[in-house]
């Protein structure tokens, strides 16, 4: 589902690629499941429902599409892996139910290359035939990502390898359509980028900022509303745990001071939020929120 909201004059839609389950453990890192269960609860097999939301934005400078999802160039096992089904129109549905094409996005961000925030910008020029091409999603846009991340991408470790898969961004360097850049960007009037290494060593946070109003989208800097509760909650996924919480502590104190929206990507509960004084520090009050289980 999209969720259209305003900051100051600038338009922007929450969209998303649908949901996966991830374990739990992965996204709690060494907090005991005994502490982060209360928070949201897994299935038998430890798994829980994980968001894939981006963020779009109608700005000066065009049509900003914030990631791209997981995409559909996934096998059978990879897809019964995430509990998905393969549909192709998932994050393009969205974006034709707002009234836009895949060819009207001008620029589309990379946070950072994983496959979750990555898949999206291309597919299989046949859908659902991996014998196909692959091609870009999204022909017309320049893509952005950044310098470190794309070396990081390009020569995976051992603990990497398994989220960086070329396909997602080598078709776009061969149609000459991936911009590399250094460090915070600012992308239109009031649309800018923060660098938040934690989570990878150059992953973006994406600030919003019109009229004296706010918004934050945070990606994997802080994946769920309780990690920026309690900064010592790092998801294991994170490559630099102790930058993490430092970047989270940042985001958190300006966030805090200007009011920000907060737009959480894999939350499986809490879409969007603001922080407010709390008994032991700042909690987030969620503004729009999401049921976590389909059958409750």
């Amino acid at each position: 589902m999209a969720y259209t909201l305003t900051v100051g004059s600038v338009r922007c839609h929450i969209i998303s690629d649908g949901r996966q389950l991830s374990d739990g453990g992965g996204f709690f890192g060494l907090v005991p499941r005994t502490l982060w269960e209360p928070v949201i609860r897994p299935d038998e097999r430890n798994r829980i429902p994980v968001a894939l939301r981006s963020l779009l934005i109608e700005s000066d400078a065009g049509l900003i599409l914030v990631d791209t999802g997981q995409g559909d160039k996934l096998g059978e096992k990879e897809w019964r892996r995430l509990g998905m089904a393969p549909r192709s129109e998932r994050l393009v549905g969205e974006l034709r139910s707002l009234g836009f094409q895949p060819e009207d996005v001008d620029t589309v961000l990379f946070t950072h290359l994983h496959m979750d925030h990555a898949g999206g910008a291309t597919r299989w020029s046949t859908p659902g035939d991996p014998a196909s091409p692959v091609v870009p999603t999204f022909p017309n846009a320049r893509h952005l990502a950044q310098r470190i991340e794309l070396a990081d991408a390009s020569f995976p470790n051992e603990r990497t390898r398994g989220t960086y898969f070329p396909q997602n961004w080598q078709p776009l360097q061969a149609a000459a359509l991936l911009d590399v850049v250094d460090g915070d960007q600012r992308l239109a009037t009031g649309v800018y980028t923060e660098t938040v290494p934690g989570h990878t060593g150059s992953i973006q946070a994406v600030w919003i900022e019109d009229g004296g109003e706010s918004l934050l989208f945070l990606g994997d800097t802080c994946s769920w509303a309780a990690h920026l509760e309690r900064l010592a909650w790092v998801p294991a996924f994170d490559i630099y745990p102790m930058q993490s919480i430092e970047g989270k502590r940042r985001l958190r104190a300006q966030a805090l001071a200007r009011n920000s929206l907060l737009v959480f990507q894999h939350d499986g509960q809490v879409v969007s939020g603001r922080l407010v004084d709390g008994e032991r520090g700042p909690v987030v009050q969620a503004e729009i929120s999401e049921v976590a289980w389909e059958d409750e």
